[in-house]
């Protein structure tokens, strides 16, 4: 088994590819992470809510949050002190501190009162960040501790391209990998046995024919988490015939 890479490595790692595609990234993104502003709608920010968004990049994404909820105060937070040069001058340009604060740190391990003033949040969201982060079932946890009582978590992300043909999902996973981004195949398995063990709720929906997925897990107000339970084996995704290219929108 290789040894998932230290916090300090991964930074400097993404600093390195996002040096100077932090410049273009909003621009280029959106004709394939697909699913973003899907996933903000479906927020359903409380009033006066509390946000936080783990591997927040350029913070595009809070900005359309922001909009669309605002009465809620958005945090953020990334590995990349790069990206978060980017966020920091946009959000300046048309919010304020007062509105949205993001943070540097590691998405697997943080402290959010140190960070943000605050212990926990009524949602959290992660948008194709998973895939990025080499711990990435360590992220849900943390993710999952830092949820409010009856909150929710929101996750989107490469999906396993059940539904497409295989000529396309080898080519866009080779490509991926050249960011070294690895699509979680077993992400439905990670948040079903999180829900069991939290007995929270579980909400998937598969996106332009397996190309993303949409994950929520909802919290009750309160109960005892169960145990862990070894988690079975993901299924091995099916290849479909038939030529097909998703939808560039969100």
């Amino acid at each position: 088994m290789i040894a998932a890479p230290a916090p300090d490595s991964h930074a400097r790692l993404m600093d390195g590819i996002y040096r100077h595609q932090r410049h273009i990234y909003d621009a280029t993104r959106k004709f394939y992470l697909l699913g973003r502003d899907r996933l903000i709608k479906r927020l359903d920010v409380p009033e006066g809510g509390s946000v936080l968004e783990l591997g927040c990049g350029t913070g595009r994404n809070l900005m359309v949050a922001a909009r669309a909820y605002p009465s809620a105060r958005f945090y953020g937070l990334d590995i990349s002190d790069e990206m978060l040069t980017t966020a920091r001058l946009k959000i300046r340009r048309e919010h304020s501190d007062d509105v949205i604060a993001v943070a540097q740190g590691d998405a697997t391990a943080f402290d959010p009162l140190a960070l943000f003033g605050r212990a926990s949040f009524e949602r959290v969201y992660l948008s194709y960040a998973l895939s990025m982060i080499p711990q990435w079932e360590k992220a849900i946890a943390m993710a999952l501790s830092v949820v409010a009582p009856g909150g929710s978590l929101h996750m989107v992300d490469f999906g396993r391209q059940e539904d497409l043909p295989g000529w396309f999902r080898a080519g866009l996973r080779g490509w991926l990998d050249r960011f070294h981004v690895t699509p979680r195949d077993s992400l439905r398995d990670a948040a079903e046995s999180e829900c069991e063990r939290l007995n929270a709720s579980c909400e998937f929906e598969t996106l332009f024919r397996g190309y993303a997925i949409h994950a929520v897990i909802r919290l009750p107000a309160s109960a005892e988490p169960r145990p862990r339970k070894p988690r079975r084996p993901s299924k091995q995704p099916r290849q479909a015939p038939a030529a097909y290219m998703p939808a560039s929108s969100d």
